[in-house]
């Protein structure tokens, strides 16, 4: 039995803004999430920050990216823009 799929799909995948693009093809992306609060019921907005590789330098404070999660590139940074 030969699996047919080449390329399975790993990682997470994130949708966030280009908050940092001072590193070089290095970006800091926030992502935010609506989370409803387990005990208490209040809808919140939380964010977390992740650095991702963008090899061409191309993205700039305030875009919109989507990163996925890759192998780990460097001690923080573990994710890459498409």
């Amino acid at each position: 039995m030969t699996d047919n799929n080449p390329q399975v799909n790993k990682g997470r995948v994130f949708t966030g803004v280009v908050v940092s693009d001072k590193m070089d093809k290095t970006v800091t992306v926030e992502v935010a999430r609506f989370v409803k609060h387990p005990k208490y019921g209040k809808f919140m907005n939380i964010h977390k920050k992740f650095k991702a590789h963008d090899p061409a330098n191309k993205y700039h404070i305030g875009d919109r990216v989507k990163i996925k999660e890759t192998r780990p590139i460097s001690k923080d940074k573990s994710f890459e823009v498409i």
